[in-house]
């Protein structure tokens, strides 16, 4: 397969995604939502990808935010379509579509923030599980400053992530701060030199690609998006219960106990393809919507 605007690169159990258009600081299109959409559709069918990193190329972006441009396309965040009926698909964000695929990922992502990050160059790091900065990264949710509104889903991510009043403020002052901050507000796990992000970012996908049972980390993923945030923990021991009972019987369970007996590396042979619990997904299930 092959993209214009992103670099897919895959070895050993990772996937790498890295926004190619440095020219433009990574800026963000609707092609490139399309390329990111379709990798991760190739990257979830693939069993011998474990994780994903995203990063921006050159040195200066991850992502610039929309590219508002002609060359860029002009309109990004909907299809600039005119509607009477604001239910019409054409009046969805594509950054938002976006974060969506994001958040049904089967594999875990890392971000790994190289530089500017403001618009949805920010917002789409929010669905990523584990966020890494560049001291030199900057953010901005920088919506009310351009006369708009959070997009990308952050309205729901950024304040599960870092909590509503720091949300808020990052959202109604529009500023771009440092990576110093980011961390202290709790959007960043950890602030690196520029030689030591990608090293980082590997190191904590080689961890859970060389350590990890595939199908429960699919599994904890999707349980950890989607039950924390439930009116009620029944709602999280249903699904619990379920999958300690399924996956306690499966194949990769079995290794990772003989593997702890035998006192060596665990070789889990579960495919995230094909032996997934039969009620995976369960949120497309009646008595789940």
């Amino acid at each position: 397969m092959s993209y214009d605007q992103i670099i897919v690169e895959k070895a050993d159990g990772v996937a790498t995604i890295t926004l190619n258009r440095p020219e433009k600081m990574n800026a963000y299109t609707r092609q490139m939502q399309a390329e990111i959409v379709a990798a991760m559709d190739d990257i979830d069918a693939d069993d011998d990808i474990r994780t994903v990193i995203f990063t921006g190329a050159g040195d200066r972006a991850f992502c610039a935010g929309a590219d508002l441009t002609p060359e860029g396309g002009g309109q990004v965040f909907s299809s600039g379509t005119e509607v009477s009926d604001l239910s019409d698909p054409e009046v969805r964000d594509g950054g938002g579509q976006l974060t969506l695929r994001l958040f049904n990922s089967k594999k875990p992502l890392i971000s790994a923030c190289n530089g500017v990050a403001v618009g949805v160059g920010a917002t789409m790091q929010l669905a990523m599980d584990i966020r890494l900065a560049a001291d030199t990264a900057r953010y901005g949710f920088v919506f009310a400053r351009r006369g708009i509104v959070p997009e990308a889903c952050s309205s729901w991510f950024l304040p599960k992530i870092v909590g509503i009043s720091q949300a808020l403020e990052w959202c109604f002052s529009g500023r771009v701060f440092d990576a110093e901050e980011a961390k202290a507000g709790g959007l960043v796990r950890s602030i690196h030199s520029g030689d030591d992000l990608m090293a980082t970012a590997h190191k904590l996908a080689r961890e859970i690609a060389d350590n990890t049972s595939p199908l429960s980390v699919t599994m904890t993923r999707a349980m950890m998006w989607r039950l924390s945030g439930t009116e009620h923990p029944m709602m999280a021991h249903r699904i619990d219960s379920r999958a300690i009972y399924t996956l306690s019987r499966g194949v990769d369970a079995k290794e990772g106990i003989a593997s702890f007996l035998e006192k060596r590396e665990a070789n889990y042979p579960g495919k995230v393809s094909g032996d997934m619990p039969d009620f995976y997904p369960w949120w497309d299930e009646p008595e789940y919507k």
